[in-house]
């Protein structure tokens, strides 16, 4: 049976995105909330809740001027990324990490390992997780079958590595070379570490010969270098790597501007409608504004719309994506990539998407993690920061005139894993 148990958190959208793209791999179809599944005890569920209000509520505090930078840097010391070098050993666990393993020891996620792992005695299934405390409570709680978990960030904090890491059977899927060179820092056997690439959903991508991406980006970086500087320059690469590209584009211009699981940064997409605004009645640009779903978002971005007396251009010009429901959000937001041309968020796990030949405009960073996928970002030169959004009218077209984002997306797809699930999927069930 080439199924396993895929166990996620719906803590904001990182971990559940993740999952979602390895949705074909899960015993039965289902994707399990570690923190949210039918009969989860009420101690569980409490210790998880308490988690996610607290960073709900410090994510939001951030914007207040002193008082919420400062409340949230004290906050993200504690899941602070140290720097790598000088390279050394950085296997001692910190405080976060010995607090998750002290309530381990109390029962926390006994019941979950106990439900997943009941019954399965000649062929236990594996367990891929999303996210390091379901694959702690695995192993803790004795799990039967092999346990993976997957990073989702370009590097990772000693939080992600078991408190015994040389004597744990968990095995990492790693999504850069980073990643796999920080966990040997942190102690982890490199038999149990998998260098494979964030997992992309295979709808945007096709099979292993990329078809469906390949056709995709050939329109998109038509819209992307309306001078022709980059295409004119690079007309050899583009060649090899897709092939003769069509006349014209099939979509218009089209930015998506993306606000993270809490809610936050939704000001930033009400200015990019403001400054193109012009561009917008003029049918010269879309803008896809995923509010995800929080419904607070998209009342906010829809009460902002109508002050603007731009109404008329929804469904056109602008798209509010929204749903109630995480897996339809995923599949609608998976399905407006595959028309979108440049992705515009802070740097989550969406920074991998650069992969698809997505050059990413970076928001303002949420935490020390993100400060770190910003730095893989731009050292790779798959992205660029923002500039005042209330300006996007100026900056963003000086940068497709002059091919800045037609290089971003090209060295995204070049050089960026696009096969990860795939690679997972090999790894875990051998085709």
């Amino acid at each position: 049976m080439n199924e396993a148990q895929l166990v996620s958190i719906n803590m904001g959208y990182g971990h559940q995105r993740t999952a979602f793209a390895l949705r074909q791999l899960a015993f039965e179809k289902k994707i399990i909330n570690a923190n949210d599944y039918p009969g989860i005890p009420a101690i569980d569920k409490e210790i998880w809740e308490s988690t996610r209000r607290f960073y709900e509520f410090i994510s939001a505090f951030k914007k207040f001027p002193i008082f919420g930078n400062l409340a949230f840097a004290i906050f993200d010391a504690f899941q602070k990324i140290l720097n790598f070098y000088p390279r050394r050993d950085l296997s001692k666990p910190n405080f976060t990490l010995k607090n998750n393993y002290s309530l381990l020891k109390k029962g926390w996620g006994r019941g979950l390992i106990l439900r997943l792992g009941s019954g399965q005695v000649e062929k236990p299934l594996p367990l891929i997780s999303t996210f390091f405390t379901p694959a702690f409570m695995a192993e803790f709680f004795n799990y039967p079958g092999e346990i993976f978990c997957v990073v989702c960030d370009a590097d990772i904090s000693r939080t992600w590595a078991p408190l015994e890491p040389k004597k744990s059977r968990i095995k990492y899927f790693a999504p850069t070379e980073r990643v796999v060179e920080r966990l040997k820092l942190y102690g982890v056997n490199s038999k149990n570490i998998f260098l494979t690439g964030y997992p992309l959903p295979l709808e945007i991508i096709g099979s292993e010969k990329l078809e469906v991406l390949k056709e995709d980006f050939k329109k998109r970086i038509i819209n992307l270098d309306p001078q022709r500087k980059y295409r004119e320059k690079y007309r050899m690469l583009i060649k090899e790597n897709l092939g003769e590209l069509p006349e014209k584009p099939d979509h218009l211009l089209t930015v998506m501007f993306t606000v993270g699981g809490g809610g936050a940064q939704k000001e930033i997409g009400i200015k990019i409608i403001k400054s193109l605004e012009e561009k917008i009645r003029n049918g010269k640009v879309k803008i896809i504004l995923v509010a995800g779903i929080r419904k607070k978002v998209k009342d906010y971005f829809m009460e902002n719309i109508k002050i603007l007396k731009l109404e008329e251009r929804l469904n056109s010009e602008i798209e509010l994506l929204f749903k109630e429901d995480i897996n339809s959000y995923f599949q609608d937001f998976n399905e407006a990539l595959r028309k979108t041309d440049i992705l515009w968020t802070k740097p989550s796990e969406l920074s991998f998407y650069t992969a698809l030949g997505l050059p990413i405009i970076i928001s303002p960073t949420i935490g020390s993690q993100e400060e770190f996928n910003k730095r893989w970002l731009l050292k790779s030169g798959f992205g660029v920061l923002q500039e005042n959004p209330d300006y996007t009218n100026q900056w963003l077209f000086d940068w497709l005139e002059k091919g800045y984002l037609a290089k971003a997306a090209m060295q995204g797809f070049i050089e960026g894993e696009k096969l990860g699930t795939i690679n997972i999927r090999k790894i875990c069930f051998g085709y």
